[in-house]
């Protein structure tokens, strides 16, 4: 977020290492925490909704074809915007809080919650949704490329609950999903951060989605819409191997149990020291 926003002409940081060595030079190793109430309140029941958007629309659709993976993970990208969106946005406003101060010599949100509650005072429901366009846009072939990419590299990697590199697989499968959605739509994700963070300083740049696209593409070129990606990649690899890793296993797990004769007394699972 920070090198998505930088003002071009009076750049504070000049690439991922130098922004993560200046965050913690001039703002502690808890600067590089900050925003994290947003996150920490809203993946659960992102992910949640996520995964099952996309298993009922997957049944729903009958086969599960290459087209329909992608179907059934845009329809999942689209849903979970509602809550995505102003997720965001707090994290935004709280990542740029204090930008390079030590101690915060003013204070406008004292958390995540406290400020989607006076943006909400101040600009009402249109103000919490702002970047939602923007977001739906972002999100709905981001998750369609999301889990059509790991469907894909499970079956070619041949993913089997009796391997006993199944976890390896599956990790690195989620991890090349998450690679793969962000390369996707990364150009939006820079044009979402700069509409949610508009005004902060109190001045609006940006009248919508194209305007802000233009004046970007007019000031900084086109690599304007590559801002972050190198950090946003070093992140994503890992979240989103933990991810699909954890949701994978814990449904083989419990298709496991579920499949236990109902005689037997105590479940008793079999499974591969892997898992």
């Amino acid at each position: 977020v920070r090198l998505q926003v930088q003002n071009v002409e009076k750049p504070l940081y000049r690439g991922t290492f130098h922004c993560f060595q200046s965050i913690i030079k001039q703002e502690s190793a808890f600067g590089l925490y900050k925003g994290i109430g947003s996150p920490m309140m809203g993946l659960t029941f992102i992910n949640a909704l996520v995964f099952g958007v996309q298993g009922n629309t997957l049944r729903a659709l009958g086969k599960d074809t290459p087209l329909n993976q992608f179907l059934a993970g845009s329809a999942a990208g689209a849903i979970q915007c509602v809550i995505c969106c102003p997720m965001e946005l707090a994290k935004t406003r709280m990542q740029l809080q204090g930008t390079g101060e030590y101690k915060l010599k003013t204070k406008n949100y004292k958390n995540s919650l406290d400020c989607l509650i006076k943006i909400y005072q101040k600009e009402g429901l249109r103000g919490i949704n702002r970047g939602m366009v923007s977001t739906f846009i972002r999100e709905t072939p981001s998750f369609g490329f999301y889990f059509l990419t790991y469907d894909c590299m499970t079956r070619y990697l041949g993913c089997e609950a009796e391997d006993s590199y199944v976890i390896p697989k599956l990790l690195f499968s989620g991890g090349m999903s998450g690679i793969v959605s962000w390369l996707s739509t990364y150009p939006m994700d820079v044009i979402k951060s700069r509409l949610q963070a508009d005004g902060v300083g109190g001045v609006t740049q940006y009248r919508g989605i194209l305007d802000c696209v233009r004046k970007s593409y007019h000031e900084e070129g086109w690599r304007v819409f590559t801002r972050g990606l190198t950090s946003t990649l070093l992140r994503a690899f890992p979240v989103n191997a933990a991810t699909f890793a954890t949701v994978t296993v814990f449904l083989m797990y419990m298709k496991s149990e579920d499949n236990l004769p109902e005689c037997e007394p105590g479940p008793v699972i079999h499974q591969p020291s892997s898992l």
